[in-house]
This record gives C-alpha cells, structure tokens and sequence, in this order.
C-alpha cells in the first residue's frame, strides 16, 4: 500500500484570492501543514497571511501567464493549485449590464481556466501527482435567482472540473468543491442582519453556516494522497444542503 501524508512539506501549494475570507483559510490550512504557499489578488493582504503574495488580475490571461513563470523560476514546480478567487454582488438578470455578467463569468469561470492551463506545465512537473481544486458554489447545483450570471459560471465550472479530470489525468488530478452557505467577515453583506442569519441557520439541517475552516479541510484532503484515486468529483461541503421551503411550508401548518 503507497504511504499516506496529510502533510506538505516543501509542497508549492497555489491559493487565488487568499489574502480575505475562505482563500485566507485555505492559505492557512496548508502553511500549518508544512507547505509553501502563494497567494495572488489585485490588492496586497490587509493583514499579514503565511503566503507569499503577487499582484494578479485572474482575469487576466497574460498577468496569470506572467505570475505562473515567477513561481515556476523560483520553485521549479507547483504541486497544488486552488481556484479560490470568485464571488458575485446580487444582480437581477433583466437589468445588469452586458458588461457587469462578462466581469462576473469571467472571475468565476474563465478565471479558474487561465490559472490552470498556466500552471498545468508546473504540474506536470511535480515529484508526485499534482492537484487542482476549483472551489464552486451551491449556486452551481440549485436555483440562484440574482445571481444568475454567477450560477452559469459556477456550473460552467463543474464542467470544466470534470473536462480537464479526463483531459491530465494520470499526472494532474483536477477536482471541485461545492461549498454550501459560509460564513466569513463578509456574512452580514451575504447573508443580512442577524436574525436574518439566526433564519438561515434553522434552515440548515447541520444547524450552522459553514466556515472557512471546513473547506479549508476538505481541500487538505482532496490535495493529499488520500485522494489520490479521486478525480473529477465534486464534493459538496454543505451541511447536508437546506431544507426545502414545501417541508417548512408544511410544517408550519401542522402537515410534517
């Protein structure tokens, strides 16, 4: 039986957008774990994070190219990349502008391709087996009215996971996440005041919003070599998803 870490020692591990919220996390994550991270973002951390930091626009095909030759001179390979950088303000679909859904399919969509297709040579030449995680969204797998643009990317993304899965493997894994409702620094834009939250949790059947730390944790385990079998899934970290407004509906008139 091959040996199995949860450590990564000397491991290049890419984070996008991980100087704020779960990218913070995930930067941490790994760091405590042994590995040399790197982050990117179009602003330095407000904060000091355990990353090395590059001004980066993902959205950026040639800035991505530029930053991906840094790091490859500098370390020679990259062992872990994450497509952590996305989001999207609310929006309805009949008013936004042209201009305002391309900004938002392109961070959460054509972003998370530049970034592997410029580290897919780095990869390719990692001692072991490399790894890519695109962090995509519940939004990808359910409804999302008001952000639309933001759920065809998030969908797009899925496909795109499950393409390059098939199109790297056996030498770079390519992998996603479906991260549920989280809770950051930002919860109050997202989510509203707190008994608006206190509603959204009742909703959940683990009884809490997610945390930055819980998919920090399921990308240790989808990087490590205990998933080393594990290509082109799409792993949902969401409590167990939300509970279906027909059940509460029901419920409340005494039916369930």
């Amino acid at each position: 039986m091959a040996e199995r870490r949860l450590r990564f020692d000397d491991k290049v591990v890419v984070v996008t957008g991980g100087s704020r919220g779960i990218g913070r996390d995930i930067v941490r994550a790994f760091a405590e774990v042994g590995a040399k991270v790197v982050t990117c973002g179009r602003t330095p951390p407000e904060d000091e994070i355990p990353a090395t930091f590059h001004a980066c626009d993902v959205r950026k095909a040639d800035q991505v190219e530029a930053m991906f030759e840094a790091i490859g001179a500098e370390h020679g390979h990259v062992d872990v990349v994450i497509n952590n950088a996305g989001g999207s303000p609310h929006a309805d679909a009949a008013t936004a502008s042209p201009r305002f859904s391309e900004s938002i399919i392109a961070l959460n969509l054509l972003a998370p391709l530049h970034v592997s297709r410029a580290a897919h040579q780095w990869l390719a030449k990692a001692p072991g087996q490399g790894s890519i995680i695109n962090i995509a969204s519940v939004s990808a797998v359910r409804p999302s009215p008001g952000t639309s643009a933001y759920a065809a990317a998030k969908t797009g993304l899925l496909g795109l996971t499950r393409s390059l899965a098939q199109e790297w493997a056996p030498k770079i894994r390519v992998n996603a996440i479906i991260a549920g409702l989280i809770g950051t620094e930002d919860a109050a834009a997202t989510y509203g005041s707190e008994d608006i939250q206190n509603q959204i949790i009742a909703n959940q059947p683990i009884g809490r919003l997610g945390s930055g730390d819980d998919i920090a944790s399921a990308c240790l385990f989808m990087a490590s070599d205990y998933a080393g079998y594990v290509n082109g899934a799409a792993w949902e970290v969401d409590g167990g998803g939300e509970v279906p407004p027909f059940f509460s509906i029901l419920k409340a008139h005494g039916v369930a």
